[in-house]
């Protein structure tokens, strides 16, 4: 097994960096089951991924006695970038919520809030399939650095939030959205910045319901609902060519391993197991998620003075499928509902995410347009 234990620091910086990569590089080749790895090589490069990347933090935080969120990977993707953080340790003086995932291009920037599970690696993929022109920054869950407290109200998520993109970009007209969880968010985050004065110029909701509308699901809700999400997904799988099923598989297979740490660390939180390995980092993780979800359920969404781009799936579950938890029942300059080729739990991954991509772009184009 790999020495991941602290060694005593010396006063060298360089020798403290240097002591860095070489147990950095030690902890990657176990987490990602690889025999060599160069500290310029990329993490998701070489096949590393969300479900991953709670063991290599979890690994990190042994080792250094520093927690990470999971969100540093798009910041610092190699060990080389990875050994600066940790040894400027910026998980204790840098925390914030927003990450840069795509900071780059000349056109305004969009800012995607976190769905459920508080973590943004869920839209590389969009932001990659956006194009190199595209800005694009997530908005992860306070509370993932294990330090301050997660939030319990969509309301406090939303101001907080709004004070992070208000650093970067100080006046509107912003571009705001979100998947699932997300987009409840980003609607109270509009209903904020509207208050303030700012513009809204996209309000992009990407599959989200107004929850406060569903009914508490019963057993037989739940039997049913897993059964429809498995048809989706063989729905989704039969759209595709033998390259796309490929891929799409791969994709779930992935977010099937992302979701293990979280229903891990529901089941430790809730029966208070705490030994093991990765144990506090699924703990975290299945705390936020549960935290989120019953902020969902509680958010009580007012009329907003502004439009709303829905994009939604073919079809949706039943239990969600109500006229009264549509958004154009709150919006008061309308609704415009974009039908993207795909079924739920699917619009985030590939092949998929493509559709998406296009049609958020040009939703944004649109937006900037009005204006000019």
């Amino acid at each position: 097994m790999p020495d991941t234990t602290i060694k005593t620091p010396t006063a060298d910086p360089a020798a403290r960096s240097e002591d860095a990569t070489g147990r950095l590089v030690s902890i990657w080749k176990e987490t990602l089951g690889v025999a060599d790895v160069g500290i310029n090589q990329n993490y998701f490069d070489l096949g590393g991924d969300s479900a991953l990347a709670v063991q290599l933090f979890s690994r990190i935080e042994k080792a250094f006695h520093i927690k990470l969120p999971l969100a540093t990977l798009f910041e610092a993707p190699t060990i080389e970038e990875l050994a600066r953080v940790v040894e400027q340790d910026m998980a204790e003086s840098s925390w914030s919520s927003l990450v840069p995932i795509q900071p780059n291009g000349s056109r305004p920037p969009f800012f995607c809030i976190h769905g459920a599970g508080g973590n943004v690696l869920i839209y590389r993929e969009l932001s990659q399939s956006l194009g190199p022109d595209q800005p694009f920054y997530g908005l992860q869950a306070q509370g993932l650095d294990g330090k301050l407290p997660p939030l319990e109200k969509i309301e406090d998520m939303a101001a907080r939030y709004v004070k992070e993109i208000r650093r970067l970009k100080a006046h509107g007209p912003y571009l705001i959205g979100g998947y699932c969880m997300g987009g409840t968010i980003a609607f109270e985050m509009a209903q904020q910045l509207r208050a303030e004065g700012e513009e809204v110029s996209l309000l992009a909701l990407f599959d989200t319901t107004d929850w406060s509308k569903i009914r508490i699901p019963t057993a037989l809700d739940k039997l049913y609902f897993f059964i429809e999400r498995f048809g989706f997904h063989v729905a989704n799988y039969l759209r595709l060519d033998v390259a796309g099923r490929k891929e799409f598989f791969s994709e779930k297979l992935q977010s099937f391993r992302n979701r293990v740490p979280v229903w891990r660390g529901m089941l430790l939180s809730t029966f208070g197991g705490r030994n093991g390995s990765g144990i506090p980092e699924s703990r975290l993780l299945g705390e936020i998620w549960r935290l989120n979800d019953r902020a969902c359920i509680e958010y009580k969404p007012k009329p907003y003075p502004g439009s709303v781009a829905d994009f939604r799936p073919i079809q949706q579950y039943r239990i969600f499928d109500k006229p009264g938890a549509k958004w154009d029942r709150l919006a008061e300059k309308g609704q415009l509902v974009i039908v993207l080729p795909v079924y739920p739990a699917g619009m985030l991954l590939q092949p998929f995410v493509k559709h998406l991509a296009s049609a958020l772009r040009q939703a944004i184009d649109d937006a900037v347009g009005r204006r000019q």
